[in-house]
């Protein structure tokens, strides 16, 4: 029997469920696939930059796989309704007799998966589907009434009991008989994707460069409790673009961080914090497959899709931009423009900021950071967004708003990170930077071109207060 195994966001051969089930189920040899569907990455707000990643990861990937005897095949379906048709062609092709997958859990590719195994089903090829994007499948956490969670903190306590039976890393699958199917080209650019200003020095492609990261943060992990949280530092693993193409696997990532405190979490702060965000990852998933209203533009808390949100097309690209007058948003906005990412702090206040004191809807901030970021990936990008919009899964009311003066004097002190992003700002005093009457005085004496404030804080604090109060 011959296996196919059709690549999505799993790029990679080590510790990959589907490749590794398609290795021990075939006698006559493993085939591969990998399908481009511009227009429907277009419809999900993919980003240029991760597109291009995603393109070498697949070239990256092609390689790995001829050492291991198996071509991979790239083929074109311009949207997902296509899809199944090449799926199944390809299989006929090459006989194969099996088809298998990881499981996404997003309602297009869901609806796509079931027509795949429709459409497979007519040559008499099966389909199997394997968990593997995710450390504990959605569905395995459940309340005592069989619901989904929708509060972090609980289903962390579950998540933490049952994530040792999903968490075995499995080993690259052996050398396959050799099929003398010849791999395709892949293409270095998609028409309509632009590859203007990707910045692939600072995201190499491959498993090696995910492995090699994810080994030098290891040996960081202990003070990432704190680091973290200051942008001007590299405290964080950069991992994300590679999780989310499935470069390098959370249970790998869950494997390392566990050996860097010989198996007890409790023994390292830091890396009990970072699995914590790997179950953050795990908990958006498991949020937008029980709750599919997120991942079609609906608030998770019905009654917040009252708020009266305001329509304000030049503060809406004064922010896009960083030109709001506020240096850590700003900051935090030009990174996102400059590199395709940015620092999960400057996430939270970038959306805090359009969402309460620009009172402008998440959504619109939402589509933006998936058209931009290199990670951009549905489950935690609207997961982030809901929580800041106070409009998600988070209990804290929708009081919590952040100064982002304070937020900058807290994690930015001395300013460094800001006139990295900001340059015209280098000669203003740090403490300045963290105070609007300072700040604007130093801008006049200094005779700084820098964009006035967009809004006054403490009334735009209060509007947004006003605004979610009328909710009742």
């Amino acid at each position: 029997m011959r296996a196919l195994i059709w690549f999505r966001r799993d790029l990679r051969v080590s510790d990959n469920t589907a490749l590794y089930q398609a290795a021990l189920s075939a006698k006559d040899g493993v085939v591969a696939l990998f399908v481009i569907t511009p227009e429907q990455w277009k419809q999900h707000d993919d980003a240029d930059c991760k597109i291009h990643f995603w393109l070498e990861n697949v070239r990256a990937l092609s390689g790995s796989l001829a050492n291991l005897n198996i071509p991979l095949i790239v083929k074109t379906a311009n949207s997902f309704a296509e899809t199944p048709k090449v799926v199944a062609s390809v299989a006929k092709q090459h006989k194969c007799e099996l088809v298998c997958l990881n499981r996404e859990y997003e309602v297009n590719e869901l609806r796509r998966d079931t027509a795949v195994t429709t459409a497979c089903k007519k040559f008499d090829i099966g389909v199997q589907r394997f968990h593997d994007r995710v450390i504990v499948p959605p569905r395995e956490i459940k309340t005592k009434d069989e619901r989904f969670y929708s509060v972090f903190t609980p289903y962390r306590r579950v998540w933490d009991q049952r994530a040792p039976e999903f968490a075995k890393v499995l080993p690259k699958p052996p050398k396959q008989p050799d099929t003398g199917i010849k791999s395709s080209a892949v293409p270095k650019s998609i028409p309509g994707f632009s590859n203007i200003n990707v910045r692939a020095d600072l995201w190499p492609a491959g498993e090696s460069e995910s492995s090699k990261r994810l080994k030098k943060f290891t040996k960081l992990i202990a003070n990432y409790g704190t680091a973290r949280d200051v942008p001007s530092v590299a405290g964080t693993s950069l991992l994300s673009p590679y999780l989310v193409a499935g470069v390098i696997s959370p249970r790998q990532c869950l494997a390392a961080a566990i050996e860097s405190c010989q198996g007890n979490l409790d023994r390292n702060e830091g890396a009990k914090v970072w699995v914590s965000e790997l179950t953050w990852r795990d908990f958006y998933t498991h949020v937008m497959v029980g709750f599919p209203r997120v991942s079609m533009h609906q608030p998770f808390k019905p009654k917040t899709s009252g708020v009266p949100w305001r329509d304000d097309s030049e503060e809406l690209e004064a922010w896009k931009t960083g030109q709001t007058g506020f240096p850590i948003v700003d900051a935090g906005m030009r990174q996102l423009n400059r590199t395709g990412w940015m620092h999960n702090r400057l996430r939270m206040v970038t959306a805090m900021f359009l969402t309460k004191n620009l009172l402008i809807d998440w959504r619109l901030g939402e589509q933006y950071f998936m058209r931009t970021l290199i990670d951009g990936d549905l489950a935690a990008n609207n997961g982030g967004w809901q929580w800041s919009a106070s409009t998600g899964t988070d209990s804290v009311p929708y009081f919590r708003i952040f100064n982002p003066f304070s937020q900058s004097k807290r994690f930015d002190p001395e300013g460094t990170f800001i006139k990295k992003m900001c340059p015209e700002l280098k000669d203003v005093p740090a403490k300045a930077l963290h105070d609007p009457a300072k700040l604007k005085a130093a801008i006049a004496d200094l005779g700084i071109e820098y964009a006035n404030f967009v809004v006054d804080y403490k009334e735009s604090r209060t509007r947004a207060l006003a605004a979610f109060k009328s909710l009742g």
